[in-house]
């Protein structure tokens, strides 16, 4: 067996590592061909990711003109700790004000706890200004090193 199919998350395996709460890299092309690569915080709906951010960033500028995205999420500071998931696919940018609220409360709710009645306007109010992101996954590219079991 590979290295490569040694240390390569089950699908199971993938959906639970994305439902943790961390930080993913987004890629989008540029208009000049460069990469533009910024961190979000993102959710997980009907098994798709999401984001939301500001409708007038250069993410949005870009995955409007080219809908081509690759995403990163990756943990680990030693080489046996590597864990990682790479998601190429197209992102649908999202202007529908009801789809964008339920972005944004799934993105509220994995970082900072539940959306209650007291807390969703504030949620609503933060993203008046912003787009939604759902991301349609063509490949996933994954590794998770604590399978080596310390043997390289």
């Amino acid at each position: 067996m590979s290295r490569r199919d040694q240390i390569k998350m089950t699908d199971v395996e993938v959906t639970q590592y994305l439902d943790g709460r961390h930080t993913m890299n987004v890629a989008s092309f540029n208009h000049d061909g460069t990469i533009h690569l910024v961190a979000m915080w993102y959710a997980v709906i009907d098994g798709d990711v999401v984001f939301w951010t500001f409708g007038k960033s250069q993410k949005i500028l870009n995955l409007q003109r080219d809908p081509r995205v690759t995403c990163l999420v990756e943990t680990g500071d030693d080489y046996d700790q590597l864990m990682g998931v790479e998601i190429v696919g197209r992102a649908a940018v999202i202007t529908d004000h009801d789809a964008i609220m339920e972005i944004g409360e799934a993105v509220y709710e994995r970082y900072f706890g539940e959306v209650t009645e007291e807390i969703r306007p504030h949620v609503h109010a933060t993203g008046a200004k912003r787009f939604g992101v759902r991301i349609t996954t063509e490949r996933v590219v994954s590794w998770d090193h604590n399978k080596l079991a310390g043997a390289y």
